[in-house]
């Protein structure tokens, strides 16, 4: 196991989660309308999710050696609920791709794998929610198909 690589890509995982802290809360102050009691509660949660996600990466890059990044990446912004649940779905899709490529990384190393495994998990999770979320429910679908034909 290359540890260099390890705390690198650990690295790149928490400049992530510190964009998800900024762009989770940003999406929490911004939305507005009949959305915002469903959602901005919702987005508050995952904010603390990647905070508590950095928390634990950058004690872990401590343990390991290395120093933790203090930068985050472009944070992705919108009013629009439908592309601020879009932004969310590829953001937990892209954690989910950087800490599959960290316990790679990490093989060899079971506790340190485990580690990642457990916020792996709860990044999955999160695909799976915006998944479910953005997903057209199957009465909308004969909605829609119904307002073609009449249409």
């Amino acid at each position: 196991m290359d540890m260099q690589a390890v705390i690198d890509q650990l690295n790149e995982c928490l400049k992530h989660e510190w964009t998800g802290v900024a762009q989770y809360s940003q999406a929490g102050f911004v939305i507005e309308g009949i959305w915002r009691e469903v959602y901005a509660d919702k987005f508050f949660d995952d904010a603390k999710e990647s905070f508590g996600h950095a928390k634990l990466v950058g004690d872990k890059i401590v343990a390991l050696g290395g120093v933790p990044s203090v930068l985050r990446n472009e944070v992705k912004q919108s009013r629009d609920i439908r592309e601020v649940l879009e932004f969310s779905l590829a953001f937990e899709s892209k954690a989910v791709e950087m800490y599959s490529k960290a316990i790679d990384l990490a093989e060899g190393n079971r506790p340190l794998v485990i580690f990642l495994e457990d916020i792996l998990n709860d990044e999955q999770e999160g695909v799976d929610e915006y998944s479910k979320l953005l997903r057209e429910s199957p009465s909308k679908q004969v909605e829609l198909q119904t307002s073609k034909k009449t249409g």
